[in-house]
């Protein structure tokens, strides 16, 4: 039998025809799901834009706030976040912001429909985080950034809002920043009474280095600033501190130099990752170190402490791979107890003593709390001086909230008792 014979007697052959049919189909199908797949692919990469936002970014949050807030309203798929508020009464409000679920949303911007898909992977935990990793997906028709670049502004436009008139206090977790408590209503620099002339004095200070960052490049200088806040307990370093930070309009970032684990290469990325605009604080920064001219008996009373070198922390505050754009405070009870290659020029630029009140600093504090007695001030600063001079100003707020419902009479004649109340 020839080759053609062959063929022709398959052809006639119903079993290999109805085959042959059936794998023609099967081939046509995956032939046209392949083409589906493909065509897909590349009008997702063409005719598509997509946006990643994992949960270790600043703005994941602040998306997701946003999203509710003005995107994805309508959505039926929400998860909670409970959090407390501190009214100007001193009464506690419990607030829940909803914020979309895990799942799939959808909403409109723009003129331009948006899917967003939140995605937790429950077996992969963010070591920077600590929780289960999870991101949101944004995904549009069209090819302009410009999209994503608008909706991430007023997320941020947004979250600044909530914070408008508040001082952020950050506090070092891991290698990152994150926000300690809640945020606190900005303390008026009046408030902190220190003596004649010094408050303005730091404040000119700070506002000039925040002002002039072209005259410290033109003169290759680092653009960065140091003070130092030294003197007894309970005289107002920390509280300054804070109100500054309030009339600059800046966050706080608390680094404690002696947190176990805390090493130089840990420390050196704290301070490059710091939030913008924020003063860093390094309180009781004797307390951290023992200076170089100490005893070998008392170096060996801090050995094991924390793994924090003294020439790390040189290096991290004015060594080559330092930041730049950068306000550091540090406060300390005992000036002697620091070394001095810590406080000299460059590392700390302003240093000054913040101690007991003198006569005219007890006179405004006596009109901060009674404020129609100018002569019963005077009489009160008088007779604190002639009593004892070493008074701090946390003892004498001690004593006007003892006495807060007293006349100010009643405060007069109970002088002494400021140094018994503690």
């Amino acid at each position: 039998m020839t080759l053609t014979e062959y063929v022709a007697s398959l052809s006639q052959n119903p079993y290999f025809g109805a085959g042959f049919g059936l794998f023609g189909i099967g081939a046509g199908a995956a032939i046209l799901r392949k083409g589906f797949q493909t065509s897909m692919i590349l009008f997702r990469r063409h005719c598509m834009i997509t946006l990643e936002v994992p949960c270790r970014d600043k703005s994941y949050q602040w998306l997701l706030h946003w999203i509710t807030q003005k995107g994805a309203k309508q959505t039926q798929h929400l998860s909670v976040e409970t959090s407390f508020l501190q009214k100007d009464t001193g009464q506690i409000k419990t607030k829940y912001d909803f914020i979309p679920s895990v799942g799939q949303h959808f909403f409109r911007y723009g003129g331009t429909w948006i899917r967003v898909d939140r995605t937790r992977e429950q077996q992969t935990i963010d070591l920077h985080m600590g929780i289960p990793f999870e991101h949101v997906t944004l995904t549009a028709f069209g090819r302009n950034k410009e999209i994503y670049y608008n909706i991430l502004e007023d997320a941020r436009t947004m979250a600044l809002k909530q914070h408008e008139g508040m001082t952020v206090m950050y506090t070092a977790m891991g290698s990152e920043w994150r926000t300690f408590g809640h945020p606190r209503k900005r303390r008026p620099l009046h408030s902190v009474i220190l003596r004649s002339g010094l408050t303005e004095k730091i404040l000119t200070d700070c506002l000039d280095f925040i002002d002039n960052p072209n005259w410290y490049t033109d003169r290759g200088i680092p653009y960065r600033r140091g003070y130092l806040l030294y003197g007894p307990p309970g005289c107002g370093k920390s509280s300054f501190i804070t109100a500054l930070a309030g009339q600059l309009e800046y966050n706080i970032c608390v680094l404690n130099l002696s947190e176990r684990g805390l090493t130089d290469d840990r420390l050196n990325h704290l301070l490059s990752v710091a939030p913008q605009q924020s003063i860093i604080l390094l309180e009781d920064i004797d307390a951290a170190f023992v200076s170089r001219e100490d005893t070998p008996k008392q170096k060996a009373a801090f050995e094991g402490l924390n793994r924090v070198t003294f020439s790390g922390l040189l290096n991290c505050l004015d060594g080559v791979a330092s930041t730049e754009a950068r306000i550091v405070f540090m406060t300390t009870n005992y000036l002697e107890r620091l070394d001095p290659a810590l406080i000299r020029p460059g590392r700390v630029d302003m240093k000054e003593y913040v101690g007991y009140c003198d006569q005219a600093q007890v006179e405004l504090m006596f009109l901060r709390f009674y404020k129609d007695a100018g002569d019963h001030a005077k009489s009160f600063a008088q007779k604190v001086m002639d009593y004892k001079k070493d008074v701090s100003p946390a003892q004498i707020q001690g004593y006007f909230m003892f006495h807060k419902y007293s006349t100010p009479e009643e405060v007069l004649t109970n002088v002494g008792t400021i140094w018994t109340l503690g």
